[in-house]
């Protein structure tokens, strides 16, 4: 079986997984007065943290505390969902997705990691951002170039790492960079680009002081990405350094969860009261999401379930139109805004 980014990747998390003691089988809500949650996100300039921050706040409202943990992103993310302990969410990239089941298959490694994983609710389309130094007008043109491509356990790196090879692009210098760290290098000339991941508008990019002389996002328009990617633009003014429109290419960001057993223990019955409750909660405060939330609630579409994934058994308990979180059934209910007209489309998807 050949290396690749992502397997090393998961046979090092499942090790230092296995040596920590981290396990699904070993987890327990201990002596704590309230039952944890955990919601992996990304770097705290990312948009997964802020869509993590947004559901924070519907449970805080419903009096449930879901904790917003930083992480390296979506490689992390997944392996977290699997192994680490009171962990029910983690937000993904579907390439992410794409290449584990591509492997699955023939990989007794992949194959552990993705056991039990299971979709919650698809989000939103992450661009792919790539800022260069002006001279550089194209991705084949970082041939030789020194390119920061994320960390290793970040969705990032493999993204990066796999446009790379796809294009062919040789003799980059890849450089294990997080985005924050990557821009005050390109800024100094110690880089020539680098490589982010993330729903427009980042935060990175619209609070930085970046010279729109000196960089600029570089078109991502090769027919050879969009078999895995998809097509998109970010307009002209979305970031103050970027004044003409850019064409380039996203991935669709993905809620993950685990498909806990009710009936195993206790920490399992409490996991799956959790994901129901959040399930629940999302999908009927869609426009309050939408209206209060990150920018990009408004482009998600809770239909576009990545093929070859299932939802979780305790996110379906949570769509259900009689179901309602504990914390909600004193309190006044939420408006079910476009509740129904979802469950219908998910529920003819389910079916497929």
């Amino acid at each position: 079986m050949r290396r690749t980014p992502l397997r090393d990747f998961v046979i090092g998390l499942r090790g230092l997984a296995l040596a920590a003691g981290i396990s699904l089988c070993a987890a327990s809500p201990g002596h704590a007065q309230e039952f944890e949650r955990n919601i992996m996100t990304g770097g705290p300039t990312g948009t997964y943290i802020r869509i993590g921050q947004d559901m924070a706040a519907l449970g805080a409202q419903c009096g449930l505390t879901l904790n917003v943990m930083e992480s390296a992103g979506s490689l992390e993310n997944f392996v977290g969902v699997r192994k680490r302990r009171n962990t029910q969410f983690g937000i993904v990239q579907s390439d992410v997705l794409e290449y584990l089941k591509t492997f699955e298959a023939n990989d007794a490694e992949i194959q552990d990691a993705v056991r039990g994983v299971r979709i919650m609710f698809p989000l939103y389309n992450e661009e792919v951002h790539v800022l260069a130094r002006s001279g550089l007008s194209g991705i084949r043109d970082l041939e030789g170039q020194r390119v920061a491509i994320g960390v290793k356990d970040s969705g990032t790196f493999l993204t990066a790492s796999l446009i790379l090879d796809i294009l062919q692009v040789k003799d980059a210098e890849r450089l294990p960079l997080n985005p924050d760290q990557a821009l005050p290098k390109l800024q100094a000339g110690e880089i020539d680009a680098f490589f982010y991941v993330a729903g427009a508008p980042a935060s990175l990019f619209a609070k930085a002081d970046i010279d729109p002389e000196k960089f600029h996002l570089l078109p991502i328009t090769e027919a050879p990405l969009l078999a895995t990617y998809t097509e998109t633009s970010i307009p002209g003014g979305t970031y103050g350094f970027q004044r003409e429109g850019v064409d380039l290419v996203a991935v669709k960001a993905v809620l993950m969860t685990y498909d806990y057993d009710p009936n195993r223990n206790a920490y399992h019955r409490e996991s799956c009261t959790t994901v129901s409750d959040f399930s629940s909660l999302v999908l009927n405060n869609m426009e309050r999401l939408r209206e209060t939330g990150h920018p990009k609630w408004k482009s998600v579409d809770l239909t576009a379930l990545p093929p070859g994934w299932q939802v979780g058994s305790c996110v379906k308990a949570g769509m259900a139109l009689d179901y309602a979180p504990e914390c909600t059934k004193t309190a006044q209910p939420a408006p079910a805004d476009s509740n129904e007209e979802y469950l219908n489309l998910l529920k003819q998807r389910l079916k497929n």
